[in-house]
């Protein structure tokens, strides 16, 4: 099977926002930013530091997805040129054919265990790591066009997930990706989680990963949104999660009520700093009130309790 990588090459000033918006498209970023590569490193780690990253352009950065071949990305390459067109400063954008073997294999160079909460521990399979007393495992196969699990907005979510999900609690998560929020509820006590999708590869990915971690208690199927959620058993949902972007949340935000139990609460997450008040303006219309906030770097995550 082939992969493009998807690069947009970018000012380095400008890479913080070039990450915001590639990650509007997907969570597993890979980035090459060599402004802080040392002049003169060679003179004290021997040789340590590869030449060419001491010599690389330190004013040019850039940030690539990967997505399968079959996928068309003239969607994705607007997307990016609609965000980007008013940046200030030159961008390209470049597509790069790779094997999945390779792109595994490159994955797998970086991708280690990481704790993303308390508790909760995404390890590659078939990793030996042993952890702590008290972790929470998740194995996860890195899900190719759909990230590692460790992006901030994920860990935002999942520590909210761990302070809020109780025994028995069914469980919401729209726009699901890898499946990695509907596996760490799971994990942490809820009895049904729901997973969806507008991708079906990405569906694909959350049956597999829900198989690898024992969770027989996921349903994961293609939804665009809330539009083919259901209430299972005539019960509404005590926790849904939303990682998207600001403007789907505040497109959401009118409906999902209807779809959450009095008292019950929705985690939302992607939002940038700055769009927070737009998100805390449509949830309360929506009829929630905002009971928590985190925030990671440029990120966001907030909880809205149903009134």
């Amino acid at each position: 099977m082939k992969w493009n990588q998807l690069k947009v090459n970018c000012d380095t000033a400008k890479l913080e926002t070039v990450a915001a918006i590639m990650s509007m498209l997907d969570e597993g970023l890979m980035i090459d930013d060599y402004s802080d590569a040392m002049e003169g490193a060679n003179k004290v780690y021997g040789e340590l530091v590869d030449e060419s990253i001491l010599n690389a352009d330190k004013t040019r950065a850039a940030v690539s997805i990967f997505v399968e071949e079959s996928i068309n990305l003239e969607g994705h390459i607007e997307f990016i040129n609609s965000h980007l067109s008013s940046l200030s400063g030159k961008y390209d954008i470049e597509i790069i054919t790779s094997d999945e073997d390779d792109w595994r294999n490159a994955w797998r160079k970086y991708y280690k265990p990481t704790r993303i909460g308390k508790n909760l521990v995404i390890v590659p399979d078939g990793d030996d790591y042993e952890g702590r007393e008290g972790d929470i495992r998740i194995d996860l196969e890195p899900g190719l066009a759909f990230g590692t699990g460790t992006h901030e907005t994920t860990r935002l979510c999942a520590a909210f997930l761990e302070e809020y999900v109780k025994e028995g609690d069914y469980m919401l998560d729209v726009g699901a990706g890898s499946g990695i929020l509907a596996i760490c509820a799971s994990k942490l006590g809820a009895s049904f989680c729901a997973a969806c999708d507008i991708d079906p590869i990405a569906v694909r990915t959350e049956k597999e990963n829900a198989l690898l971690n024992g969770c027989e208690n996921i349903d994961c199927f293609v939804s665009d949104l809330l539009s083919d959620v259901t209430l299972k058993d005539g019960r509404a949902y005590d926790i849904v999660t939303a990682n998207i972007v600001a403007d789907i949340i505040i497109k959401m935000s009118h409906e999902i009520g209807a779809f959450v139990k009095d008292g019950g609460i929705v985690i939302t997450s992607g939002v940038i700093r700055e769009r927070e008040t737009e998100v805390d303006a449509a949830m309360t219309q929506g009829g929630f009130k905002k009971i928590n906030v985190k925030y990671d770097g440029g990120w966001c995550a907030g909880v809205f309790k149903k009134s």
